[in-house]
């Protein structure tokens, strides 16, 4: 089995080596192909206004100065011969959960892989607030990785469907179990932009969250991480509200 392994958070990150390491319990054929440098919230974008350079690092690893999109694309059309069996896309540090998952290039790396028809798995490690950095453990991701992945080989994959995982801020040994769970919704309406003054007396702006207001719904991958599950949330590429067809139709 021939396995892809990127991310969002650059060829140099932790948790890459941590997704490289749950590969290698499958198989030995991995591939590295991840963006140069960090490219969290780059979402499902495309490099289209300067050309794209590939580095390699060393045997079957490379790194893609642009999006995770970008590199999931280079690996396909350019580093492989043929198209691998399966995409992992991070270990990424942080969430990806609820409404994160349309800002995610963790998640879209696998959208990319599962928009060429290959099986594509996202996976992240939530951590604690005050965590940040190399201060953030994968602990987790390496213990529950596996188990969490192996189903998914066997199981049937619709056209444009890819898988999202979490794992939870926990020692390893306190987590509760695997549950399959759909996606949650938050509430950012606390975001806000920081501004600041350049040496130079120009201002520039950092955009702050703040404190996220959310109410957990039932069976929702908000509410299991919350209670110590790894989750598992099956995603699809197609975007369509399918209950306002008809009223929407109706208008016109």
């Amino acid at each position: 089995m021939r396995i892809l392994v990127t991310n969002d958070d650059g060829i140099h990150a932790r948790g890459l080596g941590v997704a490289e390491t749950i590969a290698r319990r499958f198989s030995d054929d991995i591939w590295v192909v991840a963006p140069a440098e960090e490219q969290s919230g780059a979402g499902h974008s495309l490099t289209l206004t300067r050309p794209l350079r590939l580095r390699q690092h060393g045997e079957r690893r490379f790194s893609v100065t642009g999006t995770p999109t970008d590199a999931v694309m280079m690996a396909l059309l350019e580093v492989l011969d043929g198209p691998p069996d399966l995409i992992l896309s991070g270990v990424n540090r942080g969430a990806n959960l609820g409404e994160d998952v349309t800002y995610s290039g963790t998640v879209s790396a696998a959208m990319e892989g599962a928009l060429a028809g290959i099986r594509s798995v996202a996976l992240s490690q939530v951590h604690a607030r005050q965590a940040a950095g190399e201060d953030v453990s994968f602990a987790v991701a390496e213990a529950w990785g596996e188990r969490a992945i192996r189903p998914l080989l066997d199981t049937p994959f619709a056209p444009g469907m890819l898988v999202n995982i979490n794992f939870p801020a926990l020692p390893p040994e306190e987590v509760k179990g695997i549950r399959v769970v759909e996606q949650g919704i938050r509430d950012y309406g606390r975001a806000r932009m920081v501004r600041h003054t350049d040496p130079r007396g120009f201002p520039y702006y950092w955009l702050h969250f703040g404190g996220i207001v959310y109410t957990a719904a039932q069976d929702t991958d908000l509410e299991a991480i919350a209670g110590g599950h790894v989750t598992v949330t099956p995603l699809h590429l197609d975007l369509t509200y399918r209950e306002a067809l008809s009223s929407l139709a109706a208008s016109y």
